[in-house]
């Protein structure tokens, strides 16, 4: 169970675990960030910019801004199932400024946990045992203590014999 098996990408997936009302959030939000914009920000007057700028700005302000609160939802959902503080995640990426919140909540953000294959429970990736029930997750090997995969009949680093610890009992 090491990270690179058990985070595979997949957009749709990730999508997926936004909340519908924060899609509906987000819609609203940059439909009313445009129409804020051109009825508040650009009136019809000699002074307001053309008709030609106003489209462009109106639009990529309001989906700049409703792609962030789509961000919102993710963050509080993808935390919650990281195991991480979901409420102090949200409320980081909602007041830290510049997109800065973001940035800290992709760096910090913990590996999505796992499961046990004897006994199902919910495990951190970095564990080398089960809490629950003790299950090998990362087998090692008994000579040179380094990782190994399951199920290995030589360890790659120092070409122990496995199987012959397994006999043994070890």
């Amino acid at each position: 169970m090491n990270r690179s098996t058990s985070e595979k990408f997949d957009i749709f997936a990730e999508f997926s675990i936004i909340p519908k009302f924060m899609i509906a959030v987000a819609i609203l939000v940059a439909v009313g960030l445009m129409a804020f914009l051109f009825l508040v920000m650009f009136p019809n007057d000699k002074n307001s910019p053309p008709f030609s700028i106003q489209v462009p700005v109106a639009t990529a302000v309001g989906l700049v801004m409703g792609f962030f609160t789509l961000l919102i939802g993710y963050v509080n959902r993808d935390a919650k199932r990281r195991g991480m503080n979901y409420a102090l995640w949200t409320v980081l990426v909602i007041f830290i400024p510049n997109a800065i919140g973001y940035i800290l909540y992709f760096m910090m953000r913990q590996p999505l946990r796992g499961t046990c294959p004897a006994c199902q429970a919910t495990v951190n990736p970095a564990f080398n045992y089960c809490p629950n029930c003790k299950y090998v997750l990362h087998p090692a090997c008994p000579s040179c203590h380094r990782s190994i995969e399951a199920g290995a009949t030589f360890c790659p680093y120092c070409s122990a014999d496995l199987r012959m610890t397994e006999r043994l009992g070890a």
